[in-house]
C-alpha cells in the first residue's frame, strides 16, 4: 500500500495549487465581502478540466478518478472555499447526467457543462424535506410525452444563475421508491427563483429556492428509469461526501499555516506565542487532525474507484470527520490569532464561516452517523 501520489497526481495537485494561489486566493475575500459569483474564474478553471473532473472523454470530460478529484479540491479550497465548494456541486450534478443519461441526454448538455458555458445545480432539498429526502413533495405528474412539476427546492447553490437544474421529484407512491430524476433547463415557462439567500460564509456562491409552477419538462429528460431517482441522489451524494471533505481539508490546511505563521511571529511576554507549550500543544494536534482527515478522505475516494462494497459508509465516516475536524482545526486558528482572528483583515474568521456549512450540506453528520452505523449491522 503506497500512500504517496504518483507522478501524474503530483503533477494535477501542482496545477490546481498554482491557480488557487494566482486565481482564488487574492479575490476570496472581496468576493466573500460582495458576494459576488466569479463566472469567469469558474471559466478558467473548466479551462484547466476542474469542472468535469471524473465526466467521460466523449463529451468533454478529464475523465480522472474520484481520488484525482479529492486532491484537486483541496488545492483549490486552500484558494476560495465557497468557489471550490461550487466547483464540486457543479461535477457532481454533471456526473450525474454523465452516468445516468442516455446518449442524447449526454451528448445535448455535457458539452457545455464540462467548459462551464453552462452552469449547473443539483436539486433535492426542499423546505419541509432535509434529512429525510425520501420524503420530498415536489411533484411531476406524467401527460404525454412530457411530466409537469410543482413544488420547490431549498438552499439551492447557483439557484437563478445555473442554466440546468437536475431535480428529484415524485412520480410515484410515498418513500424513495416514488422518487425520479429531470433535467430541467432555465428559462423553462413556471421556472423561478426566491430572493439570494443571506449566509453565514458561502458568499462567493449564490443560493436560493428553486420553485417550480406547471413547469413541463421533456420525458426525455429523465436520467434513468422512473422510480430510480432516489438511488441516483444518493450515488451522486458519495462523491459529493468526499469532495466537501476535501474542501474542508484545503481550508483547513490554510487555517493552519496562517496560525503557524501567526504564532511564530506573535510576541507576547518577551517570545513568539509558539513558545508556549499550550499553543504549540494545539498546533500539534491541529496538523494530527489534518493529516487524519486528508488519510480519510483519500482513503474514501479510492473505495469509490475500486467499487468497494463499504463505499457509502467509508464515504460518510471520512465526510463526518474531516468536516468536523476541520472546522475545529480552523476554529482553533482563528483562537490563536486572538482578537485579530475575530477581524475581516485576517482570513480566520471567513475560514471558520465558510466550514461551518460543511457539517450540514451533503447530509448533516448526524445523517452521517446514521449511515454508519446502519451499514455497521449490515455486515
Amino acid at each position: 500500500m503506497d500512500f504517496a501520489l504518483n507522478e501524474h497526481q503530483r503533477a494535477i495537485e501542482e496545477v490546481a495549487r498554482r491557480f488557487a494561489s494566482e486565481k482564488l486566493a487574492p479575490y476570496a475575500a472581496q468576493w466573500d465581502e460582495e458576494s459576488f459569483f466569479p463566472v469567469a474564474t469558474l471559466r478558467e478553471a473548466a479551462a484547466l478540466g476542474f469542472a468535469s473532473i471524473y465526466i467521460k472523454s466523449d463529451v468533454g470530460g478529464s475523465e480522472l478518478s474520484r481520488l484525482d478529484a479529492a486532491i484537486i479540491f483541496e488545492e483549490l479550497s486552500a484558494g476560495c472555499t465557497s468557489t471550490a465548494a461550487f466547483l464540486s456541486i457543479h461535477n457532481m450534478a454533471s456526473w450525474m447526467i454523465d452516468r445516468f443519461g442516455n446518449e442524447e441526454l449526454r451528448h445535448r448538455f455535457l458539452p457545455a457543462l464540462t467548459q462551464m458555458a453552462k452552469i449547473a445545480s443539483y436539486c433535492l432539498t426542499e423546505p419541509d424535506s432535509g434529512s429525510d429526502a425520501g420524503s420530498l413533495k415536489t411533484r411531476a405528474v406524467k401527460e404525454g410525452d412530457h411530466y409537469v412539476l410543482n413544488g420547490s427546492k431549498a438552499f439551492i447553490s447557483g439557484a437563478g444563475v445555473s442554466d440546468v437544474y437536475v431535480v428529484m421529484v415524485r412520480t410515484g407512491e410515498d418513500g424513495p421508491k416514488g422518487i425520479s430524476c429531470l433535467v430541467v433547463e432555465k428559462g423553462t415557462p413556471g421556472l423561478s427563483f426566491g430572493k439570494p439567500e443571506r449566509k453565514l460564509g458561502w458568499n462567493s456562491q449564490p443560493t436560493a429556492t428553486v420553485m417550480f409552477d406547471d413547469v413541463r419538462v421533456p420525458a426525455a429528460n429523465r436520467l434513468g428509469s422512473e422510480g430510480e431517482g432516489f438511488r441516483i441522489a444518493m450515488s451522486g451524494l458519495d462523491g459529493g461526501r468526499i469532495n466537501i471533505g476535501a474542501c474542508s481539508v484545503g481550508t483547513a490546511r490554510a487555517a493552519l499555516e496562517e496560525a503557524k505563521t501567526y504564532a511564530a511571529e506573535r510576541q507576547q511576554f518577551g517570545r513568539a506565542i509558539a513558545e508556549f507549550q499550550a499553543n504549540a500543544f494545539k498546533l500539534a494536534d491541529m496538523a494530527t487532525k489534518l493529516e487524519a482527515s486528508r488519510l480519510m478522505i483519500r482513503s474514501a475516494a479510492a473505495a469509490l474507484d475500486r467499487r468497494d462494497p463499504r463505499t457509502t459508509m467509508l464515504c460518510a465516516m471520512a465526510k463526518r470527520f474531516a468536516t468536523d475536524s476541520c472546522f475545529e482545526i480552523a476554529n482553533d486558528a482563528l483562537q490563536l490569532h486572538g482578537g485579530y482572528g475575530y477581524l475581516k483583515d485576517f482570513p480566520a474568521e471567513r475560514h471558520v464561516r465558510d466550514l461551518r456549512v460543511h457539517q450540514i450540506l451533503e447530509g448533516t453528520n448526524e445523517i452521517m452517523r446514521v449511515i454508519v452505523s446502519r451499514e455497521m449491522f449490515r455486515q
